[in-house]
C-alpha cells in the first residue's frame, strides 16, 4: 500500500485511497472540458461508482459534449479559511455516456441529486486514469 508523503511545506500528496475517501464527502466537483476548442470548467453535482465518477446532463447541453469519449479533468474540494487547511483531489480521464440499460438503470438509482431544476435523463461517467489529492494543513 502506498504511504502519504510531503510534496512541499504544508502540502501533503494523497494516496487514491484517500483522494476517493475525500471524494465521497461533497456533492460538488468540477468538470474541466472543451467547449468550442478552448478550456471550460462546469460545477456538477456527483456520485461515486467504485473508481469512476457519475453525473447526469440535459440533452444538448454544454455537458453533452463531455459524453462523447472526450478527455476531461475533474476536480473536487473542500477547505476552512479560517483554519487555513484543506484538501484538493483531480481526476483526469475519459467519459462515456452509459447506455446499457440494466447500467443505467443501476446508475440512475444512485443517490445523485441534481441542484439545477429540468430533466437530467443523460447519464455520464469519468472513467479516470490519473488521480491526484493534496492536502494543505498547518
Amino acid at each position: 500500500m502506498e504511504t502519504t508523503r510531503v510534496a512541499a511545506a504544508g502540502l501533503t500528496e494523497l494516496v487514491p485511497e484517500e483522494s476517493y475517501a475525500l471524494l465521497a464527502t461533497v456533492p460538488v466537483g468540477r468538470i474541466v472540458f472543451t467547449d468550442r476548442a478552448l478550456p471550460a470548467i462546469q460545477p456538477i453535482n456527483f456520485v461515486l461508482d467504485g473508481p469512476d465518477v457519475v453525473f447526469r446532463t440535459a440533452e444538448g447541453s454544454k455537458l453533452a459534449v463531455a459524453a462523447s469519449r472526450a478527455v476531461v479533468a475533474f476536480e473536487a474540494d473542500s477547505f476552512d479559511a479560517e483554519a487555513r487547511s484543506g484538501w484538493s483531489v483531480v481526476l483526469v480521464g475519459r467519459t462515456y455516456e452509459v447506455t446499457d440499460p440494466d447500467e443505467r438503470a443501476r446508475l440512475l438509482a444512485l443517490p445523485l441529486d441534481t441542484f439545477v431544476p429540468g430533466e437530467r435523463d443523460r447519464v455520464v461517467k469519468i472513467v479516470p486514469r490519473i488521480v491526484t489529492g493534496r492536502r494543505i494543513a498547518r
